[in-house]
C-alpha cells in the first residue's frame, strides 16, 4: 500500500462518486419508474400510506377517479424524466467541477504502521496549551476534521489555545489488514501516551462517530493518559432510531464480511464501495435528494464549494480490514453490543459508566448517519457528561456553514474548562466563564 503522501487527493477529472454510481442511478430510476405501477392501486384507496400521509392522499381520490388513465400515465412519466433530468444535471456538474482540495499536510509527530499523528498549529504555539487527540472514524479519511480553508477543526482550534493532533489511519497496510478493533484501540492508546510523554500533560481526547467508540475504550484501557473524553455523534445503541437498519445488516453481514479462508489469512477488507452500499442503504434516495438540490445552487457560491468539498470527502473511501468489518457490522449494527455491556475489547467489557473524568456528549439534531438516540444512550450510562446539542446533521455538524457557533466554539470552551493546566489568574477567569456558558 502506498504511504499517504504519495497518495493523491480526488482530482475533477478522476471523481468516481457518488460511489457506488450504478446503484445510485438505479435506485432513483427504480423510486421514479414505480410511481407508473403503483398510483392504479392507490387510486381505488387500497395503497397503505405512513401516517402523516394517508389524509392528503384521501383527498386527491375524487379527483384521481375522474381522471384519463392514459394522460396520467404520459403526465408521470413526464415528471419522473424531469426530475431524473435535474438529478444528472447535478451530477455531471459535481463530477466536472473545478475545485479540489490543496491543503498542505501539517508535520507529522509520530508513526505507527499505516498511521500518522499531524502536529497542526505548533509553530508559535504556546507549549503550555493542552494537547487534543483528534480521533476519526475508521471507514473515512481523517481529513474531515481538516476539509478545507474555513472547514478545518483541526486549524481552527490552536486559535482558542489548544494543540491538536490529529490521528490520520491511513489505508490499512500488510499489519493493519490483519488488525480487529482492540489493535486499533491499542494504536490510539500509544498515540496518547506518545503526546503524554513529550508534551508533559495527559491530553484531551475527542473522537468523532465511530472513532468515538474507539476514544472511549482507548480511555477506560488509558485512564491515566487522558485528561477528558468528548464524544461527537458517537453510535451506542444502534438499534435506537433504526431497527430496519440492524435487520438489514443481520441479512447482509454474513456476505458482506466472510471469515478468512484458512488459519492465519487475514480475513477480506470490507471495500470502499460494499461500505457505500451500506450506507446507501441507510436512505436510499439520498443521492436524488442532495443532486437535485445541487443543480439548483448559484453557480460559484459559497455553498457549491462546500458541497462539492463533503461529497469529495465521502467518496474517498476507506476498506475496512475484514475482522473490523465483522466485529462493526455483525457485533454493533446486529447484535447490538455496545449498549448491553457485550462489546468486549480482550477480556474486558467497555462500559461508559466506568468513566469517572470530565466528559462531553455531543448530539446532532438532524443526524441520519448516527440517530440522535442511538448517541444519547450514552448519556444514560455517563452521568456525569455534559450534554451538547448541535443543530446540525452528521457531517455539517463538522464542516458545515453553522460548524463553528454549533460545535468548534462550545468543543472548544468545554476543552479549556477541563484543561489540566495551571493558568494566570485572567486565564482562569476566562475559562470559568466559558466553562459555565458550557453546562447551560
Amino acid at each position: 500500500m502506498a504511504p499517504r503522501e504519495a497518495r493523491q487527493e480526488i482530482r475533477p477529472d478522476t471523481r468516481p462518486g457518488p460511489r457506488p454510481l450504478p446503484l445510485h442511478l438505479a435506485t432513483t430510476n427504480l423510486m421514479l419508474l414505480s410511481s407508473l405501477a403503483a398510483w392504479p392501486i392507490a387510486k381505488d384507496g387500497s395503497l397503505p400510506w405512513k401516517a402523516h400521509l394517508q389524509q392528503p392522499f384521501s383527498s386527491l381520490l375524487p379527483q384521481l377517479a375522474s381522471v384519463d388513465p392514459n394522460e396520467f400515465n404520459a403526465a408521470l412519466i413526464r415528471a419522473g424524466l424531469a426530475r431524473m433530468g435535474v438529478m444528472t444535471a447535478g451530477l455531471q456538474r459535481y463530477r466536472s467541477h473545478g475545485w479540489r482540495r490543496d491543503l498542505p499536510d501539517p508535520p507529522v509527530a509520530w508513526r505507527e504502521g499505516s498511521s500518522r499523528l499531524l502536529a497542526y498549529g505548533e509553530q508559535g504555539q504556546d507549549k503550555e496549551n493542552s494537547p487534543v487527540l483528534l480521533v476519526p472514524s475508521l471507514v473515512n479519511r481523517a481529513y474531515v476534521l481538516d476539509l478545507a480553508e474555513g472547514q478545518s477543526l483541526a486549524r481552527w482550534l490552536p486559535s482558542q489555545g489548544l494543540r491538536p493532533f490529529l490521528l490520520d489511519w491511513g489505508d490499512p497496510g500488510e499489519t493493519e489488514q490483519h488488525f480487529d478493533l482492540a489493535a486499533y484501540i491499542a494504536r490510539i492508546c500509544h498515540a496518547l501516551r506518545h503526546l503524554h510523554d513529550t508534551t508533559g500533560q495527559p491530553p484531551l481526547l475527542v473522537g468523532y462517530c465511530m472513532g468515538g467508540n474507539l476514544a472511549l475504550a482507548a480511555a477506560l484501557a488509558s485512564p491515566e493518559d487522558v485528561a477528558g473524553l468528548a464524544l461527537l455523534a458517537t453510535p451506542w445503541d444502534f438499534h435506537a432510531g433504526g431497527a430496519h437498519q440492524a435487520a438489514l445488516v443481520q441479512a447482509l453481514a454474513p456476505a458482506l464480511v466472510p471469515p478468512a479462508a484458512k488459519a492465519g489469512d487475514a480475513p477480506p477488507m470490507l471495500d470502499v464501495d460494499m461500505l457505500q452500499a451500506f450506507f446507501w442503504a441507510l436512505d436510499p434516495f439520498t443521492a436524488l435528494k442532495k443532486f437535485t438540490q445541487f443543480a439548483t445552487l448559484p453557480a460559484g457560491g459559497e455553498a457549491e464549494r462546500r458541497f462539492v468539498a463533503m461529497e469529495d470527502w465521502l467518496n474517498d473511501g476507506v476498506p475496512l480490514a475484514g475482522d473490523v468489518a465483522r466485529e462493526c457490522l455483525i457485533g454493533w449494527y446486529g447484535e447490538n453490543r455496545p449498549v448491553a455491556g457485550r462489546w468486549m475489547v480482550g477480556d474486558r467489557a467497555v462500559r461508559p459508566q466506568d468513566w469517572k473524568k470530565p466528559a462531553l456528549v455531543v448530539l446532532p439534531e438532524r443526524d441520519k448517519l448516527v440517530p440522535k438516540e442511538g448517541a444519547a444512550a450514552l448519556l444514560a450510562q455517563m452521568p456525569q457528561a455534559t450534554r451538547l446539542d448541535s443543530p446540525s446533521g452528521h457531517i455539517g455538524m463538522m464542516v458545515g456553514p453553522r460548524a463553528e457557533a454549533g460545535l468548534w466554539r462550545p468543543l472548544a470552551d468545554w476543552l479549556l474548562s477541563v484543561t489540566p493546566v495551571t493558568k494566570t489568574a485572567p486565564q482562569a477567569e476566562k475559562l470559568r466563564k466559558r466553562a459555565t456558558k458550557v453546562q447551560r
